[in-house]
């Protein structure tokens, strides 16, 4: 008779699962908490102090950690040495191993969790179990994920055993497994202790969905969320349209970075590739709509729109008369839901806008490589500006260089923004120079631009784009400040009554 060792702390399916392996045959080991589930529901098991000959000892600590347990996971079973060994040692084979770990991960995220209940939830009989029999898969299989049982025993009941593929397939998935659960553990200790960029680090995601291509048809692509995924696009709920592609999750992800960026009033985001193409607050959602529009309805065309606020009615019938890919809210109303589901291939999300972000670091990779940063989360107040020329912005201009600041680091360097009536007005992005991006955002903005205020990532190396925002009727500016020629900017500045302030520090977005 055949001997499946099971001990888990996930019961899903776990009553359906060892039933089909005793109806095939098997003798059940189990431990613990598992051992009395089966129990209870009438399946038969032996103990592991039954096999080991010794009891579990320290809280359950050290119960599977016996060499009747490793050596039987670990037999060679086609090695003439290996098979005398596990005869004289009295050693019964083991032919298949389901086991899943302590809630590691669950434990860690609880509200008020103590460090002693993480330390204690972190799993070793387990792991090692699992890496005893996966090492040997050439003879026995190892189902740690419940979402394996049917499989398993289908192929079981069909064949008399799993194939070999089926095994190495199996072994595969542990490895990945422990794997994941150590570098939690690491990382949990690592944060713990401060180490901020220690010498290896480990990253761990779980896979959302699949995708239908990459950034393009001929590249292949797959959407993973990390382990805290609060204020993420990985915790959206898709209500209604076609699955996400890459660039859908990409432009959606940076859609609502600038969304929280602007708690507090409702707010709308307009954007395309990447880039705002229009950000608007009000005293409403469906105003704050209508200055996110008006700001370039022609390059929404396609794009990807977020609120911080309900979609109402209102909102829903001047949203569905645009080709849009995605609407992220909070929710939407009954009857904004019915309008925008008729269309067959919108996206309509739900993301809780309230969630904290619980991101710490950037991350970008490189050819076989990885930049980490902190996120950029650098907020400005007014008290914190430093107004450099003789005029100092009015209460207005201040409000509108604030919100236009909040919106330019959003914006792919080199980056200008101009902003009036808590609306961006002209967007220049993306440029190998400053004053080409001045220019694309003054031209956007057209006549709107007399009254406005400018904002800029970085600082004026020349006066150039401070001339050309004289030209256009610009009223103040905010940059960081901080270049050797930053007085030549002061003094065109100064000429023509504009206001300037300094933020003393920048936001490049490459």
């Amino acid at each position: 008779m055949k001997r499946a060792l099971v001990s888990v702390s996930d019961k899903t399916n776990l009553v359906e699962f060892v039933s089909g392996l005793v109806d095939l045959g098997y003798e059940i080991i189990s431990t613990g908490g598992t051992k009395k589930t089966l129990e209870a529901a009438g399946i038969k098991t032996i103990g592991i102090s039954d096999v080991t000959g010794f009891p579990e000892i320290m809280d359950g600590r050290v119960k599977t950690l016996h060499p009747k347990v490793h050596g039987a996971l670990l037999c060679v079973r086609d090695n003439p040495d290996h098979v005398r060994q596990i005869k004289e040692l009295g050693i019964e084979y083991i032919d298949l191993v389901c086991v899943n770990l302590y809630p590691f991960k669950q434990t860690v995220q609880k509200p008020g969790v103590s460090h002693e209940e993480i330390i204690e939830n972190i799993d070793i009989g387990g792991p090692s179990m699992l890496r005893s029999a996966s090492k040997n898969y050439k003879f026995i299989p190892v189902i740690c994920d419940p979402n394996d049982y049917d499989a398993v025993l289908n192929e079981i009941k069909e064949n008399g055993e799993t194939s070999l593929k089926t095994r190495e397939l199996l072994a595969a998935k542990v490895f990945r497994h422990t794997a994941q659960y150590d570098a939690m553990i690491a990382n949990y200790l690592t944060e713990r202790t401060g180490e901020k960029y220690p010498e290896k680090l480990t990253l761990t995601f779980d896979k959302v969905q699949e995708l239908r291509y990459g950034e393009n048809p001929h590249q292949s692509a797959a959407f993973y969320k990390g382990m805290h995924p609060q204020y993420s696009l990985a915790n959206a709920k898709q209500l209604h349209g076609k699955e996400l592609s890459y660039n859908n999750i990409q432009d959606g992800n940076a859609a609502i970075e600038i969304l929280k960026d602007f708690e507090g009033k409702p707010a709308a985001v307009g954007l395309k590739h990447m880039n705002p193409c229009g950000v608007g607050i009000g005293e409403t959602i469906e105003e704050a709509w209508d200055k996110a529009y008006e700001a370039d309805p022609v390059s929404i065309f396609g794009g990807i729109v977020a609120f911080n606020e309900p979609v109402n009615k209102a909102v829903a019938e001047k949203l569905a008369n645009i080709f849009l890919e995605i609407i992220i809210a909070p929710s939407f109303d009954a009857d904004a839901f019915d309008i925008l589901s008729k269309k067959k291939n919108i996206r309509l999300m739900t993301l809780d806008t309230t969630l904290p972000v619980d991101t710490t670091y950037k991350f970008t990779n490189v050819n076989d490589g990885l930049l980490v940063q902190d996120i950029d989360d650098k907020k400005i107040s007014e008290e914190e500006l430093r107004c450099v020329t003789n005029r100092k912005p009015t209460a207005e201009e201040m409000e509108q260089l604030l919100f236009a600041w909040k919106v330019v680091k959003h914006v792919k360097s080199n980056a200008i923004v101009l902003a009036k009536d808590n609306m961006t007005i002209g967007v220049g992005a993306g440029q190998m120079n400053r004053v080409g991006a001045a220019r694309i955002a003054i031209e956007q903005a057209g006549e709107k631009a007399k009254g406005s205020v400018m904002s800029s990532d970085a600082f004026f190396p020349m006066p150039d784009t401070v001339e050309e925002a004289v030209k256009a009727g610009v009223t103040a500016i905010i940059q960081p400040g901080g270049s050797i020629k930053d007085q030549l900017s002061i003094d065109v500045c100064n000429e023509h009554g504009i206001a300037m302030v300094y933020t003393g520090c920048r936001h490049f977005k490459h």
